[in-house]
């Protein structure tokens, strides 16, 4: 099967890409990513035939490498947000075996971690991607990497250029840090929003806002009375609290309470607090994991503490009760709760390890 398609992958990988910009409704938008997409992929398939590597493969991760961005409109971690954007699509083609869909999607992630030499077609992207920058425009500022890569990369397609200037710049994936304090800023936007009484329906137009962050097609669906976390997930973007859609490595992507409960407790995090344990208490702009709250599940419910009274928590919530509707309610403190998250104002989400749980499932 795989065999009998393989001459067309190029073609109908273009194709899934111009469907999805058919969605977007600016027409100057879908003008930059064709010209920024097909650019890049003509320029990965020229760099791997001259370093003798499949240039169907590189075509296809240059294709795919800004999927999400194009797709939501969202520029934070091109790298892991796209990779996790189109692995599914991929995979449902059924014409890509699973090294190669390790292959595209590994070049893809690593797109922006130009300081770190990766495998032959993680290179390629990294390279095809600032050439197609110094293309569109010539006065960009490059980093001092990105100019060592820049020029070799030129040269091997046989251009010559005269000088390219040297600038730091700030990455996509970077956040700078603030002073503020972005808990009580991430409870402020969340009972904002709370007390507007979203409807989880698309007509909402908060709902929608909740929603962009997720590329599927169908995600209004798919959040349908379970959008509790990505409620979370919204404010905690919405506050400078930048995380990508999934941890790398994880199984499940922040839009699930349980993706919530595994960041919190990673080595580099251990954000994840027990209410009375060394002193703890909840307090506004903490975010609380509920316990077999609204069904036998263990995790089953998240919100975002506005206040901590006696026993008494006071939570900004997105479907609430599972009703499919935003709000701000009143909880028990004693009652069904595994746990506090209490996010560190100087946190910034930063990976530099290897990845496998991306194409596991």
């Amino acid at each position: 099967m795989i065999s009998h398609k393989k001459l067309k992958r190029v073609e109908l990988v273009r194709t899934l890409v111009l469907e999805t910009l058919h969605t977007i409704e600016k027409t100057s938008k879908n003008e930059e990513a064709l010209f920024n997409l097909f650019g890049v992929s003509s320029l990965a398939s020229l760099l791997a035939i001259r370093r003798e590597q499949n240039s169907e493969i590189a075509a296809i991760a240059g294709l795919l490498h800004d999927f999400y961005f194009y797709k939501t409109g969202i520029k934070y971690f091109p790298g892991p947000n796209s990779a996790d954007s189109v692995r599914p699509i991929l995979r449902s083609t059924q014409i890509f075996t699973d090294e190669e869909l390790s292959v595209i999607l590994r070049s893809i992630f690593y797109q922006n971690d130009k300081h770190q030499v990766h495998g032959p077609y993680e290179e390629i992207i990294k390279d095809a991607i600032l050439i197609q920058m110094y293309v569109q425009n010539p006065e960009e500022f490059f980093s001092d990497i990105e100019i060592n890569r820049l020029q070799k990369g030129l040269v091997e397609l046989g251009i010559q250029i005269e000088h390219v200037e040297a600038k730091h710049k700030i990455n996509r994936g970077t956040i700078i840090k603030g002073t503020e304090d972005r808990r009580l800023k991430l409870a402020e936007i969340a009972e904002a929003l709370a007390v507007q009484r979203v409807m989880g329906i698309p007509e909402d137009e908060g709902y929608r806002e909740i929603c962009k962050y997720w590329p599927d097609s169908d995600i209004y669906k798919v959040l349908e009375s379970n959008w509790c976390a990505a409620f979370v997930y919204y404010c905690c973007m919405q506050a400078g609290i930048i995380l990508p859609i999934r941890y790398p490595n994880h199984s499940y992507r922040l839009a699930g309470v349980g993706a919530w409960l595994d960041w919190a407790q990673l080595p580099e995090t251990n954000f994840l607090y027990q209410d009375g344990y060394q002193g703890f208490k909840p307090k506004r702009g903490d975010i609380v994991i509920f316990e077999k709250l609204l069904s036998d599940n263990s995790h089953d419910h998240i919100g975002i503490v506005l206040a901590c009274e006696g026993n008494r928590l006071l939570v900004a919530e997105g479907n609430k009760d599972n009703k499919n509707f935003s709000s701000v309610v009143y909880r028990n403190r004693e009652h069904c709760i595994y746990g506090y998250i209490r996010i560190d104002n100087s946190y910034q989400f930063h990976f530099e390890g290897d990845i496998y749980q991306l194409f596991l499932n």
